[in-house]
């Protein structure tokens, strides 16, 4: 079973209680523009779940059927425990390959970029890691774990490492040795020097001690969070494809054939040698660094969390539920993206006015199209209602003053 769907609640009821809590004690973590982008991500990335069928499913089945070498028992507590601990060790260095090769990190990178450290950044997560991800775990199905043990404990590895997105957690003593903490996991998080690809573990840090990539935070260091060579926007499009573009120009600008096709597989920060007009390395100086944050109108960020708000009840009312069909999932989770698309531009300060006219228009077609056509009279109100909504308040919306460079905050 997946209990991930069971926890959402209580995702959110702890991001609010840890957003009262910063707030109250005069150390908020949360800026809206990130909180609202990590939303976005997570939100786009559990919608595309439901419309992208993966290998991986096929090949765990194929390898289940014919090639197990036994079938552990299901019902044994033994079995339960062996598959949440072994499902962790290979967690552990498909994290870990993650942030080493190119291929891997290009999925991955998504959930890195926020500049903040918080509950709404464990929900950032990639829309493109079924790609990638379920062939670290393809040895679970040949050593007979059940494929509905490896569903729920995965699932269960994936919850628990909700709460470690905290800054407000302190370190907690003996239980540091052992098990993922806040403490250890804002130092996977951070950029710095002494911390950048350190501590990969899911719910235990025993395979970062045994295989060399521990590292306990430094109390004299504060964690610096984001990535190096930094995305500079709140657009989840681009942030989910922004490093498969860059290995997409490696293999076809550089002049050698041996690393165009090694560029998938290199080192994160590689670059060929052959390429030309190669773009520079980001150097990172924990003394210069300005987290990304343009300065918008307030109006914008109300309107911000507006759309966020709307999409939201749309994922839980209608996809989620089962109401569309897999055609009009497609329709559904592509207005959703484009949604998401306009908003970025109104939080990266860029002029979005045009773009937005553009979306409503469409909105209110398809939504016309769907209460007269197709009988969903449901979501096509709620979607008439919403756009009638947007188009009253937009010309109360000033431009943003777009400023190109993030004001430190």
């Amino acid at each position: 079973m997946d209990y991930i769907v069971l926890a959402v609640p209580f995702f959110f009821a702890l991001l609010v209680i840890e957003l009262i809590y910063g707030i109250a004690i005069k150390k908020n973590t949360y800026r809206l523009n990130d909180a609202i982008s990590n939303l976005f991500m997570g939100t786009l990335r559990t919608s595309n779940k439901l419309i992208i069928i993966g290998a991986g499913g096929y090949v765990f089945y194929w390898v289940e059927t014919h090639f197990a070498l036994w079938r552990m028992d299901g019902d044994s507590i033994i079995t339960w425990i062996f598959a949440f601990v072994v499902y962790d060790f290979f967690y552990y260095w498909f994290h870990r390959i993650s942030h080493e090769r190119q291929i891997f990190w290009a999925s991955h990178v998504a959930h890195h970029q926020s500049e903040d450290y918080n509950l709404s950044t464990a929900l950032r997560q990639t829309g493109t890691g079924a790609l990638v991800s379920w062939v670290f775990y393809v040895p679970m199905f040949f050593i007979g774990v059940p494929s509905y043990v490896f569903v729920s404990v995965a699932s269960v590895n994936l919850i628990y490492q909700y709460w470690v997105h905290s800054e407000h957690i302190p370190k907690l003593g003996w239980y540091e040795n052992y098990f993922v903490t806040a403490s250890n996991h804002r130092v996977h998080h951070a950029q710095n020097e002494q911390y950048i690809d350190k501590n990969y573990g899911g719910v235990f840090i025993v395979w970062d001690r045994m295989f060399g990539t521990h590292k306990v935070e430094d109390e004299n260091e504060a964690c610096i969070y984001g990535i190096r060579g930094t995305l500079n926007s709140f657009n989840p499009i681009w942030a989910n494809l922004h490093i498969y573009l860059k290995i997409f120009k490696e293999m076809w600008f550089s002049k050698n054939w041996k690393e165009k096709l090694y560029a998938p597989f290199a080192r994160t920060g590689w670059t060929p040698a052959s390429m030309p007009n190669a773009e520079p390395k980001s150097e990172f100086d924990a003394n210069k660094f300005v987290k990304y944050n343009p300065v918008v109108d307030n109006r914008i960020k109300a309107y911000a969390l507006f759309q966020y708000l709307f999409i939201t009840y749309i994922f839980l009312a209608f996809i989620q539920s089962g109401y569309l069909d897999y055609q009009q999932l497609w329709v559904t989770i592509s207005m959703m993206t484009f949604t998401m698309y306009c908003t970025s531009r109104w939080l990266d300060g860029k002029e979005g006015s045009r773009m937005e006219v553009m979306r409503l228009a469409l909105c209110l077609i398809i939504g016309a199209y769907a209460y007269l056509e197709i009988t969903l009279g449901q979501i096509a109100i709620s979607v008439i209602i919403y756009s009638g909504i947007n188009i009253l308040i937009l010309p109360f919306i000033n431009r943003p003053q777009a400023m190109q460079e993030a004001q430190k905050t």
